[in-house]
């Protein structure tokens, strides 16, 4: 990542327009998003969803503050650990008028442990002779990165790899509702309590193109879209999050960062190997119980 000054004058309009990538991006990232898909996980698993997405933020929240982080840098570690790790925190940058500084940290401390959950998850799974669907939720709740989940599933079972895909899209689908409670928050907390017209407060302030990722993500569901262009739609978004982290980094002035220390990479390590281990006992206790 580059120092923000260091970028030719010539170029700076154009790194610019990674916010309009970016909102492209969730946009088409709708078309991966089957809301019947779902229904499929079953009432125990979404409950299991729906625990995972307060839990990260209640503790992500907790340790940011105890490690005394900047507050925007807290919530979109809080959000980034919650849901789908870099593209929610990125989601979350315009939403809540967060640094780049504070993004390209949250980025890095949700990354941190990708690569070895690719070989742990596994390991832990065989040892205690978890189901199919018990890793594979496992691992669709405490593993942010869709690629990396789809990754640790792949080295267990197919089987495994289909509820894991489940859980995580589920966790992905809520990124409008979270990103939206935390831009009202932050945008009360910049006004004060007096909110004359909340209607109006509430359009002028909700991320807008949350309603282009529920509107991609209902056709796909209706089967609007061929599997053809689902694919080159999912490939558009891909590229649009490329130039949008292209952008981010460009923007950040790593002086800035440097300023925090290791203190937002020792949250994130701690954070995700807290809810790994959460999430783990929780979906062995369910398991166990045959709750599936």
């Amino acid at each position: 990542m580059l120092h923000g000054r260091g970028v030719p004058k010539i170029f700076r309009a154009g790194v610019a327009t990674y916010e309009f990538w970016l909102k492209t991006g969730i946009v088409l990232l709708g078309v991966r998003f089957l809301l019947g898909d779902i229904l499929k996980l079953g009432g125990v698993s979404l409950a299991c969803v729906a625990i995972e997405l307060g839990l990260s933020i209640v503790l992500m929240t907790y340790l940011g503050r105890a490690f005394k982080l900047s507050p925007k840098l807290t919530s979109l570690l809080a959000i980034g650990s919650s849901i789908c790790g870099v593209s929610a925190i990125i989601a979350a940058k315009g939403a809540i008028d967060a640094d780049d500084e504070d993004v390209s940290y949250a980025m890095a401390a949700i990354l941190a442990l990708g690569a070895v959950n690719l070989f742990v998850f596994p390991l832990i799974g065989h040892a205690f002779g978890m189901t199919d669907h018990a890793y594979g939720l496992w691992v669709g709740l405490a593993v942010d990165n869709t690629a990396g989940a789809t990754a640790a599933d792949a080295l267990y079972s197919d089987a495994a790899g289909k509820f894991a895909v489940l859980a995580k899209t589920t966790r992905n689908a809520t990124i409008g509702f979270v990103v939206l409670g935390y831009a009202l928050y932050w945008a009360k907390q910049s006004r004060g309590p007096g909110i004359g017209n909340k209607g109006a407060f509430l359009w002028q302030k909700s991320p807008k193109f949350i309603l282009g990722f529920l509107a991609i993500s209902a056709l796909a569901t209706a089967r609007v879209f061929s599997k053809p262009q689902i694919a080159d739609l999912a490939n558009l978004s891909r590229w649009a999050f490329l130039l949008t982290f292209a952008g981010v980094g460009l923007q950040t002035n790593i002086r800035e960062m440097a300023k925090q220390g290791f203190r937002p990479s020792i949250v994130g390590a701690v954070g995700e190997c807290a809810i790994a281990g959460i999430t783990f006992a929780m979906v062995l206790a369910v398991s166990r119980a045959n709750l599936f």
